[in-house]
C-alpha cells in the first residue's frame, strides 16, 4: 500500500480507495482491480501516439470501471516505504520531459535487443519515479512498453514476466541501478 498523508481517494478513516462499485474491503477490492484489470488488458488498448495522452487513455482503458479519476494524475504526495514520488505539481511537466525524450529517441526503433532492453528499462524507471497516477502505475507501465516494443519490432512475451523479479528490479531502478531491470525487460523480448 502507498503512504499518504490526507488522502481525498480513500474512504474517511481508511487505506480503502474509493471506487465505483463503492467496495470498502482492500481485500476485495483488490481481488476485484485484478479481475477487472485482467479482464480490460484482454482487449485491445487503445490507440494513439505513445504520447502522454496515450498513456493516460491506457491507465484509462485499464480502471475505468474501478475509479472515477482513471486516466487523471494524482494530486496528493505519495510514497512507498519511504520514498516520495513526484510531487503532483510536477507531474505534467515531468511526463511532458519524459515523453517528448521518448519521442525524440524514435521511440527506440532501431535498436538491437540489448540496446532497446537498457532504453527502456531507463524509460520505466523515471516513468515509475514520477508515479503519475494514484493506482494502477505499474499495470499501465506494463502495458505501455509492450506498445514501445512492438513498435521499436522487440515485441515482449509477457507470459514470461516474473511479478516478484520485476517488482524487485523496478525497486532497485527507483534507487538508481538499471541494471536488474534491463535484464527483466531483455527477458521478456521474443
Amino acid at each position: 500500500m502507498y503512504d499518504a498523508i490526507a488522502d481525498p481517494y480513500c474512504y474517511p478513516g481508511t487505506t480503502v480507495l474509493r471506487n465505483i462499485p463503492g467496495i470498502t474491503k482492500q481485500s476485495a477490492l483488490a481481488r476485484f482491480e485484478t479481475i477487472v484489470t485482467a479482464a480490460r488488458a484482454g482487449d485491445p488498448l487503445p490507440k494513439g501516439r505513445l504520447s502522454v495522452r496515450h498513456y493516460q487513455a491506457i491507465h484509462h482503458h485499464l480502471f475505468q470501471d474501478i475509479y472515477a479519476w482513471a486516466g487523471r494524475f494524482r494530486t496528493v504526495r505519495i510514497g512507498k516505504s519511504g520514498s516520495a514520488f513526484c510531487y503532483p505539481e510536477n507531474i505534467a511537466v515531468e511526463m511532458a520531459a519524459l515523453f517528448a525524450d521518448l519521442k525524440k529517441r524514435k521511440f527506440f526503433d532501431g535498436l538491437s535487443a540489448n540496446e532497446f532492453a537498457k532504453e527502456a528499462a531507463q524509460f520505466l524507471s523515471t516513468l515509475n519515479a514520477i508515479h503519475p497516477f494514484r493506482e494502477g502505475n505499474g499495470r499501465t507501465q506494463t502495458a505501455f512498453i509492450a506498445l514501445v516494443a512492438n513498435h521499436a519490432g522487440h515485441p515482449l512475451n509477457l507470459e514470461k514476466l516474473d511479478p516478484d523479479a520485476f517488482m524487485s528490479a523496478m525497486i532497485a531502478s527507483f534507487q538508481k541501478s538499471d541494471a536488474a531491470l534491463t535484464k527483466q525487460i531483455r527477458r521478456l523480448i521474443r
